[in-house]
């Protein structure tokens, strides 16, 4: 856990040892569920905990919001995100039951009671959300319509509320396709290791989905 400790010095003794806990709780899931592929364990603090962490260096979540995390999986970007902020709500949700067992048994061991995780698709999920976090579920072009009508009015007002989309390589195609207005953020800017040499933060403001969405729905 070292390489996330060096990059996120701030942290406090409790979410150190949260995240050396998160790393424990991780290794033994994965033995029983195939959360991460069994050659990437080894990988896990960086490519794993560090890559979802890294959305904090782009956007710091105001206490008291709330972020859906779509597609999670075994917890990721959501649980390191959980544990950053620990005064933003997160709800975790995915498709796939023995994962999200494992994310509420995960979230109950670390004792993060701004974290609930549901077994759900996007498309199907009511409530409405500050943020939404995601890493790479699908193209941007088919991901979006998924949660573009999720945000709050309070999302709908700001400039920094919207989707914070961890995707890899050349997007420029995609960005294209799927027509959104987005900024993104080359994670290399922050992190030296070889594997962000091509991550990135896609940002795809609410106020621009929700505007998008309404002429969609008018057409």
């Amino acid at each position: 856990m070292e390489i996330l400790f060096r990059y996120f010095p701030d942290l406090t003794p409790r979410q150190r040892e949260q995240f050396q806990q998160l790393d424990h709780e991780f290794r033994q899931w994965n033995e029983r569920v195939n959360l991460i592929a069994r050659t990437d364990v080894d990988n896990l603090a960086e490519r794993h905990f560090l890559h979802s962490a890294s959305i904090a260096k782009v956007v710091q979540f105001p206490a008291g919001s709330t972020v859906l995390d779509v597609g999670t999986g075994g917890g990721l970007p959501g649980l390191p995100l959980a544990i950053l902020f620990p005064e933003v709500e997160f709800h975790l949700i995915d498709s796939i039951g023995k994962k999200i067992k494992a994310v509420q048994d995960m979230a109950h061991a670390l004792k993060l009671h701004n974290v609930s995780a549901e077994q759900i698709r996007a498309e199907q999920v009511r409530p409405k959300f500050d943020f939404v976090v995601s890493r790479a579920v699908t193209r941007l072009a088919n991901f979006h319509p998924w949660i573009a009508q999720r945000y709050t009015n309070t999302a709908a007002a700001s400039e920094t509320h919207g989707l914070y989309y961890l995707k890899g390589g050349d997007l420029t195609e995609e960005l294209e396709e799927s027509g959104l207005v987005a900024t993104v953020t080359n994670l290399s800017d922050f992190f030296s290791e070889e594997f962000f040499e091509t991550k990135k933060v896609v940002f795809v403001p609410a106020n621009k989905a929700l505007a998008r969405g309404k002429r969609t729905n008018n057409v």
